[in-house]
């Protein structure tokens, strides 16, 4: 399709990214995303709070600051009370009074699935941009949150979700990605995402389809929510997961593997890896030199950081975008 070239359009639909980036002037770009979805859990407050904090992990991801939002919303209106949107609405509201950013406005439609989200305006410096293409071979990966928030929103769904596993899950996902993001800046990265629909192994794979990089993931390294290899080994695994992998199973157009999985895994464990995931954390490419830096600036915010991979030049990667490795 042909689109509108602006030269002040820094980040568009011509290297898609977490947000879309105008600058308006030397000194100041306005950034600006999108998000909605149905429940993935039943409680219409958490609904409405873990929307919003997948929301303004787009703005996060990248490395700016959120100044407000507005409300996207379908509801039916003549199956469910109004007190269940009234509570979407609270959970959203709250969340982003948490994160300092007021909901000035907002649409809604009657629709015979509900669904919530926000668009979300920020600000960054145009040379500040922190996008998910910068990433540059020796740097070092890093994850701030547990995977298998797909499966267990599955296993909700299925009556089949162990209590602490779900209480975990919640807790991951209304965290927002602000302190991250701020230690990202304050760091100096240049290259981060934030794990959301297409899974670890589909995000990352984002991070290195464009250029000739690769990257490998260490499969032991990546923690883990509670009980998600046991659910995804009985199948308890969302239709999103399974098209994720199957999408990352193939090849490119130049012959590349999207993903080359080097040692012995079980299906399930592939699962878990490609898992769609709703508010996850982030992934943060950081130079040798700086990564101690990262993780201290992590730590002082309270954010967890695991190792997880590192970026491969393009005659390491051996012919496969992503490598799946058991452990470095």
């Amino acid at each position: 399709m042909p689109f509108y070239a602006d030269p002040n359009v820094l980040v568009g639909l011509d290297r898609p990214d977490d947000a879309g980036v105008y600058r308006l002037s030397d000194e100041l770009a306005v950034i600006q995303t999108v998000d909605f979805f149905t429940p993935i859990v039943d409680d219409p407050y958490l609904f409405g709070s873990i929307a919003a904090a997948n929301a303004l992990s787009d703005i996060y991801a990248m490395g700016a600051r959120p100044l407000f939002a507005l409300n996207i919303i379908g509801f039916p209106v003549n199956t469910l009370p109004r007190e269940t949107l009234v509570e979407i609405l609270r959970g959203g509201a709250d969340k982003a009074r948490e994160a300092g950013v007021p909901i000035i406005g907002g649409h809604s439609i009657d629709d015979p699935e509900p669904k919530y989200g926000l668009v979300v305006t920020g600000i960054v410096h145009p040379e500040g941009v922190i996008t998910k293409d910068a990433a540059e071979p020796g740097n070092r990966l890093f994850l701030t949150k547990p995977v298998g928030t797909g499966i267990i929103s599955t296993a909700i769904k299925r009556e089949a979700a162990p209590p602490e596993a779900v209480a975990e899950a919640v807790r991951w996902m209304l965290t927002l990605n602000r302190d991250a993001s701020l230690a990202m800046v304050e760091v100096g990265v240049r290259a981060a995402t934030d794990v959301t629909g297409y899974g670890l192994l589909g995000h990352l794979y984002e991070m290195v389809r464009e250029r000739a990089l690769g990257a490998e993931v260490y499969f032991e390294a990546v923690p883990l929510m509670p009980a998600v290899r046991e659910l995804a080994g009985a199948g308890v695994v969302p239709g999103g997961t399974r098209r994720n992998l199957a999408f990352l199973s193939g090849r490119e157009k130049s012959g590349r593997l999207r993903v080359d999985w080097e040692d012995s895994f079980a299906e399930a464990e592939k699962l878990i890896l490609a898992d769609a995931q709703t508010s996850g954390g982030m992934l943060i490419a950081v130079t040798p030199e700086r990564a101690g830096a990262l993780k201290a600036a992590l730590a002082r915010r309270g954010v967890p950081a695991w190792e997880v991979g590192r970026f491969l030049a393009p005659a390491e990667a051996a012919g496969a975008a992503v490598r799946v490795r058991r452990r470095p």
